[in-house]
């Protein structure tokens, strides 16, 4: 039944293997708890069943995990009374912890220059960090999107790169002169020497002629921060970056949805209150009246 439904989540929507991971874990917890408590089975449940299972799930656990956790439950039974698997929706009138508004960290345009400047250049595997952080940069790319770039995708000449973001939904995004140059560098022979005689269509490949993964570029990032004297880094910070300093130098909100890729400008809007934030913070600073 679990397997069911992700399968067909996952064909409709294009989610992400993280998403579909916690989606799993998520029902599989539920299906554990119901046994051990002699309960009827996920088919069965009821909404008082359910709000005890939520009960036990928040013992010890975040706000944020039992908002998951409903998430995931609506979603699942949402789907079996679509297609009149059940009669009722047990989750239907269950709702959510109400959560703190999470800001996502953003750097400074210096701290961001210190961090692209940490990369040595004068090595193949320094070219390469050197490139994907600028492209991380330039482009707002989700760490998943840029590990998971091939070749063909990106078109030096134009200066765009297509990608494939969530919903298997594409979009264009201009790269920048500063991102084309360390990528035309990298292209032009670091990769050819990290490689070696392996084959892989990867664009951004490890010293062992692999695909670079997103974890292997994650412990790259905390180096490069740690080298650079930044502490609160996050997987996506130079994605917050990007669409904060776009909007800090005037940038439309929906141009900036378009760029990352988001469905909805009200995912975008986070960033207008950091920018916001960012300029009080300024002109408290430097203003003689601040």
């Amino acid at each position: 039944m679990i397997q069911q439904f992700l399968d067909r989540y996952w064909a409709e929507t294009g989610a992400s293997a993280n998403t579909i991971a916690s989606y799993r874990l998520d029902l599989q917890i539920l299906a554990r708890w119901l046994s051990a408590q002699n309960k009827p089975g996920l088919d069965q449940i009821d909404r008082v069943d359910l709000m005890e299972f939520l009960a036990f799930r928040s013992q010890g656990g975040s706000a944020r995990t039992g908002a998951r956790t409903l998430s995931t439950l609506k979603t699942f039974y949402g789907q079996r009374l679509a297609l009149m698997q059940q009669e009722l929706n047990p989750t239907s009138l269950l709702s959510g912890p109400k959560l703190p508004r999470s800001l996502p960290k953003a750097m400074s345009e210096a701290e961001v220059e210190t961090l692209l400047g940490a990369p040595d250049a004068d090595t193949p595997a320094g070219v390469r960090d050197k490139a994907m952080l600028e492209l991380l940069y330039a482009t707002g790319l989700r760490v998943s999107e840029l590990v998971s770039l091939r070749g063909e995708q990106i078109n030096l000449r134009q200066g765009v790169l297509r990608v494939v973001g969530k919903g298997n939904k594409e979009r264009l995004v201009p790269m920048g002169e500063v991102a084309i140059e360390w990528i035309e560098r990298y292209l032009s022979g670091a990769r050819t020497e990290l490689i070696g005689p392996h084959r892989t269509d990867a664009l951004f490949v490890t010293t062992r002629g692999e695909a670079m993964t997103r974890q292997a570029f994650w412990y790259l990032i905390k180096r490069y921060a740690l080298k650079a004297g930044i502490r609160t880094l996050s997987p996506h910070v130079l994605r917050h970056c990007f669409a904060t300093h776009l909007l800090n130098h005037g940038a439309d909100l929906r141009v900036v949805q378009l760029l990352l890729g988001h469905a909805d400008v009200s995912t975008t809007q986070i960033y207008t209150y950091i920018a916001r934030e960012n300029l009080k913070k300024l002109h408290a600073q430097h203003h003689p009246r601040g």
